[in-house]
């Protein structure tokens, strides 16, 4: 691989969902990360980036939790999220939670300008353009609502995903459509998120595509379970295992090896 520049130190912002429910997408984020030339630290003090309070109107406990992260981050030349979702609540909506407050606001900005979503720090400042990782599979990537909408997540993990071997990507025919997650709004409303994330079954198994990617885990777990229980042979991975060649782990909603 080419020489990527001076080796950054950066920040893992883990993500609760990976913490909880997918440690592969973690460790296969810090794999892509050192291929990357970076030296990479996941902080032990972060915890989550407040977006189900924000996005049910508590901004009070939001700011109380970034304002609790945000020294932990401070010091990290950049901090990457392999989720689009966290990535744009960091970047967007901490700045804004502590616009009365001087000092408080000065560290957000400053912390925002430096987070990255995954697949957008490794092509657009680290300079990446291919990975060394193999898939025999004809996958079909979904754009998450935060990643393309609040950071332009769009052709980057496209970009990556040609150099992998043996790999086939296919575009949804409505892929810029939510799959009907959206954090809070699959328990606020779980008919009409039903409904979003059935049609959104319908376009990926049409697809023919025997895997589904993308790069937030929360998408793909509704997306997964959907599928699931439909009885779909389509396997749902995030975007980092396949870039990071790490398929060892059983896609989301198969079980433990």
């Amino acid at each position: 691989m080419a020489d990527l520049g001076p080796k950054p130190n950066v920040a893992l912002f883990v993500t609760c969902l990976v913490d909880l429910f997918r440690p592969s997408v973690g460790f296969a984020a810090v794999k892509l990360l050192e291929q990357a030339g970076c030296e990479v630290s996941v902080p032990q003090g972060q915890t989550c980036c407040g977006q189900p309070a924000y996005n049910s109107g508590d901004r009070a406990n939001a700011a109380e939790i970034a304002r609790r992260t945000l020294p932990v981050l401070a010091p990290f030349d950049y901090i990457v999220a392999p989720s689009g979702s966290c990535a744009g609540m960091i970047r967007k909506h901490w700045p804004a939670l502590f616009a009365n407050e001087q000092e408080m606001s000065k560290i957000a900005i400053a912390v925002a300008e430096k987070t990255w979503e995954l697949t957008s720090f490794l092509t657009d400042v680290r300079g990446m353009e291919a990975v060394d990782a193999e898939y025999d599979g004809v996958v079909a990537y979904h754009d998450s609502c935060s990643g393309l909408r609040e950071l332009g997540v769009q052709d980057q993990p496209r970009k990556l995903l040609e150099s992998v071997k043996g790999l086939t990507v296919k575009n949804l025919t409505h892929g810029q459509e939510c799959c009907g997650f959206g954090g809070t709004f699959a328990v606020k409303y779980p008919d009409i998120s039903g409904r979003m994330v059935s049609d959104k079954a319908d376009d990926i198994e049409a697809t023919g595509a025997d895997t589904l990617l993308a790069g937030d885990l929360g998408c793909l777990m509704n997306m997964a379970g959907k599928l699931k229980r439909r009885g779909s042979t389509v396997k749902a991975r995030h975007v980092a295992e396949i870039l990071a060649g790490d398929t060892d782990t059983p896609p989301i909603g198969e079980g433990e090896s």
